[in-house]
């Protein structure tokens, strides 16, 4: 059975996460502004798919795996820093617009969207080290069945990162139409996110630490 402890302790560790501008948050914003709530709440199903193709991998003991085979983590992250760094790109490079612009595109089946915020999530570092190295240390074998309490923490984890994005996808055309009165505000947040970004990238490929096993 899970401690309260544990369970706050994976709350504030997921809260803290999830307000961390990363790859999900920009796809999500994107989304949602581009084409509305409903696309942005789609993506945002994608979203959930990850984190569980991730909770089931690492209850099933993908960490362990990780750990046997480095050069396996290692390929996880250094993808998930190329994936960093083309979302940088495309936030400053010249003509780039912000996340927040309101723009015209092509508008995308229910199921690109879908698949489209599963890869994101799938291919994001900050989640792979959550699930790989994070949650197992809140796990206590004397408190019962490991693959249990696993399974707990991390449906945790994905509520509050879920009522976070949600959040976030309904508010996102109201802080755009904020932004789109202030240009400066919008290219200022474009440099900062592709600054963000960039900064991420390096961190993670520079990073040579291996995976923990809780």
């Amino acid at each position: 059975m899970m401690s309260g402890v544990a369970v706050l302790g994976v709350s504030a560790v997921a809260l803290g996460m999830v307000l961390t501008p990363g790859p999900n948050m920009m796809y999500l914003v994107s989304r949602s502004v581009t084409q509305g709530r409903r696309a942005g709440l789609i993506s945002l199903g994608g979203v959930a798919a990850g984190f569980l193709c991730y909770l089931i991998a690492a209850t099933v003991g993908l960490s362990a795996v990780f750990v046997a085979v480095p050069q396996a983590y290692l390929g996880v992250k250094l993808a998930g820093a190329c994936y960093l760094v083309w979302l940088a790109w495309r936030a400053v490079r010249p003509g780039g617009r912000s996340v927040f612009a309101p723009r015209s595109l092509p508008v995308d089946s229910a199921s690109r969207l879908f698949a489209m915020g599963l890869l994101t999530n799938l291919l994001n570092p900050k989640i792979a080290i959550m699930y790989l190295a994070l949650i197992p240390q809140f796990v206590d074998p004397v408190a019962g069945r490991v693959w249990l309490q696993s399974l707990g923490l991390g449906g945790v984890q994905i509520a509050v990162a879920l009522t976070v994005n949600a959040a976030i996808v309904v508010a996102a055309g109201s802080i755009s139409g904020l932004l789109a009165r202030r240009p400066r505000w919008l290219r200022m947040q474009r440099y900062l996110t592709g600054s963000v970004l960039g900064g991420l990238a390096v961190r993670l490929a520079a990073d040579r630490s291996l995976p923990a096993v809780g």
